[in-house]
């Protein structure tokens, strides 16, 4: 499989460059007959748009997907579905004075010893505008999913250190997206957005984490050993630019309570097997056991600031850089429908790996 690709049974491929003519992708194993709101798609499409927030590159791209084949009259035909997401606020001369130094932390370095080639401008395919067509490609499989009634919400919890009390079982799933930072949180969400203004002015950036709820998942789901739906899910977040971490259920807090208080002890819960907690997470031995799956992201803050920074060129030389282009001071609130998309293509392929007819 190309590094391009995810997934097996329904299949996700991304092509382009960050400040190429266009970025896009192609679908298999979408069943037909799956009605395609393409509309609720750009609404998504909208949520990780930039130039959208003052925190949010400036970079003006609409992001309207075009669906080329794969759907008709709004249903899927069974065949692969493929898309472009036009480029039409390309800046290729901010990275002009960058071209031949590695900027701290980017991809420039790994990117230049792989393939020999000085980084393209905002590094080609390690830019985290690659996420848009994830955000298309995994519509498609959340309006699937929706179909069989399993929902997947994710929101900001933490912004540079200002993290909000509440648990997912008190989020209103509409507070979401009143908050400018994806925070249902008011009193955090003002906090969080204060902070992000203060950084504005310093011309420097954070990172923060995300929560994730899949619900409606029905047990079953996933495989033993290689192929555990956790893992399958850690190895989608992690593909996300900025990613540092991934837990689910207790996660890291878990480490720290006893045998006893960590078991999920079985219970009858109308008229099925359901946990008492959910310490588990929704995953049980890499099989989704009915209950809600949780798990957190954590991303780093964003490399790209405009403060002074040492580095080295190609030649090995000393060079100071500061970074002019469009970045985020925070990436996080972005974020939060690819993190969403991500999930919602994992379980949509472990799903159909299960169900081989729908």
């Amino acid at each position: 499989m190309s590094s391009h690709s995810f997934g097996g049974n329904f299949r996700l491929s991304i092509f382009g460059e960050s400040h190429g003519v266009a970025i896009g992708g192609v679908i298999e194993g979408c069943p037909p007959g799956l009605a395609v709101d393409e509309q609720w798609i750009q609404k998504q499409m909208d949520r990780r748009r930039p130039a959208n927030t003052f925190f949010a590159s400036q970079r003006h791209e609409t992001d309207i997907v075009e669906w080329l084949s794969g759907i008709e009259n709004g249903i899927s035909n069974g065949f692969p579905i493929a898309f472009i997401i036009r480029n039409s606020d390309q800046r290729t001369a901010d990275y002009k004075a960058l071209k031949n130094s590695f900027r701290p932390s980017h991809a420039d370095f790994t990117y230049y010893m792989k393939y020999g080639l000085a980084p393209p401008a905002g590094t080609g395919m390690a830019s985290a505008r690659l996420m848009a067509p994830v955000v298309a490609g995994g519509g498609i499989a959340r309006i699937f999913l929706q179909s069989k009634k399993i929902n997947i919400v994710a929101y900001v919890d933490e912004i540079g250190g200002i993290k909000m009390k509440k648990n997912m079982s008190s989020v209103n799933e509409l507070s979401i997206d009143e908050s400018l930072v994806r925070c249902p949180d008011k009193s955090t969400s003002v906090k969080m957005e204060g902070l992000l203004r203060q950084l504005q002015k310093r011309g420097d950036t954070t990172g923060g984490t995300i929560c994730c709820t899949i619900s409606g998942c029905p047990a079953g789901i996933g495989d033993p050993i290689f192929e555990k739906l956790q893992a399958r899910l850690a190895h989608a977040i992690m593909s996300i630019p900025s990613v540092k971490g991934f837990e689910y259920g207790s996660g890291f807090a878990g480490t720290a309570m006893t045998g006893s208080e960590h078991n999920d002890i079985f219970i009858k819960k109308d008229g099925v097997i359901a946990t008492k907690t959910n310490h588990s997470g929704g995953i049980q031995g890499g099989i989704s056991n009915g209950m809600d799956i949780t798990f957190r992201v954590a991303f780093k803050p964003v490399s790209a600031i405009h403060t002074k920074q040492q580095t080295l060129d190609v030649n090995l030389k000393k060079t100071e850089i500061a970074i002019k282009g469009r970045h985020d001071i925070c990436v996080v609130p972005r974020a939060v429908p690819i993190v969403e998309a991500m999930a919602a293509l994992v379980v949509t392929d472990s799903f159909l790996r299960n169900n081989t007819t729908c």
